[in-house]
């Protein structure tokens, strides 16, 4: 089987081709990316000699490039490529729509014309929105993104869906709680905490830090993309969550526990705006239908995750490059304090 990968030098995106080949030995994996500043070649350093594994520079908006690698001949396209910090999508939403939605539908119309065997589409729970104090997301849940963010993935799910429906094209769609572990680029929470509080430097936390998210270790993630790939019923969605709901301040004092750093670090700062309270996935459909559950619970994997960046520092010093420290000081400007970024 060959598989294109997209957004494969990304966080959840490697962590899904180290997994792959690990795997699965007779499959091919084309793994394509645009090499933004969240995709890195360092991730994939392991497999850098490995003749199943094949990476390819593009972007997935350019019709030529992807007509391109779709004539190489491909099975099944894992679309993990997107612009995803809230953050950036506020400043610039033009470029979550052109990656997001316009990319998607390039990989779609190239995906139909050579009629592959399957596309699963790989999103996220904040097209749902906003939940209050309890219940959670289902795969019935209507769409109600409320950042351009997740405006722009619900775009591409929907166009996902449409193909389906017109085309007969046979997709899956998962939509994930948020992933920790290995190669997260540190702009995100758990990364940026470690990052920032090794240089005692201050913690930026939006509001009151009593949003809530559903955390789920990355390689439980990756099990679960390739359950629905395999066995996924063509054209219905999956939702794949840990069962591990924390406030942000919470995630923020556990990390600052384990590296032996004060709260005093914890800065609150001015709210992020359309900054969704809770977010919480129901996964029953997923483990009655295929039998997944994650393999990790919290308290172990956040546990990991810490050692792996502090065992990777070396990793860590070379992705806050400029370019990240310049977007960090846009994103929460004179809100961290004398250390900024």
């Amino acid at each position: 089987m060959k598989i294109l990968v997209t957004g494969g030098a990304g966080f959840i995106g490697s962590n899904f081709v180290l997994y792959m080949l690990q795997e699965h030995p007779t499959y091919d994996i084309i793994n394509v990316d645009a090499l933004t500043y969240a995709g890195n070649l360092e991730n994939l350093k392991s497999i850098e000699s490995n003749i199943r594994h094949t990476f390819i520079q593009a972007d997935i908006a350019d019709v030529q490039q992807m007509e391109n690698i779709f004539a190489q001949g491909i099975d099944v396209v894992v679309n993990f490529a997107a612009e995803s910090h809230v953050d950036r999508s506020i400043l610039s939403p033009d470029v979550f729509v052109r990656t997001n939605v316009m990319g998607t539908q390039v990989l779609l119309d190239a995906a139909k014309k050579y009629q592959i065997t399957k596309f699963l589409q790989v999103s996220t729970d904040e097209v749902y929105g906003s939940l209050g104090p309890t219940g959670l997301f289902t795969e019935e849940t209507p769409l109600m993104p409320n950042s351009p963010y997740s405006a722009s993935k619900a775009g591409g799910d929907l166009l996902v869906r449409a193909y389906h429906e017109t085309f007969g094209l046979p997709v899956n769609i998962t939509r994930c709680s948020n992933n920790y572990g290995p190669f997260q680029f540190p702009e995100k929470l758990i990364p940026l905490i470690i990052a920032r509080a090794l240089n005692n430097e201050a913690i930026p936390v939006y509001g009151d830090g009593l949003n809530i998210r559903d955390w789920l270790y990355v390689e439980d993630h990756c099990r679960a993309i390739d359950l629905v790939m395999h066995q996924g019923r063509s054209g219905e969605v999956y939702n794949i969550g840990g069962n591990n709901e924390r406030t942000n301040i919470h995630i923020v004092e556990t990390v600052l526990e384990q590296l032996g750093k004060p709260a005093s670090l914890i800065q609150y700062v001015q709210d992020r705006l359309g900054h969704d309270r809770r977010y919480g996935i129901d996964p029953t459909k997923l483990q009655t239908e295929l039998g997944w559950k994650p393999v990790h619970h919290f308290e172990t994997g956040i546990k990991e995750t810490i050692n792996w960046y502090l065992n990777h520092q070396d990793w860590m010093a070379r992705v806050q490059s400029g370019a990240y420290q310049d977007d960090v000081k846009l994103q929460y400007g004179k809100q961290v304090g004398d250390s900024d970024v």
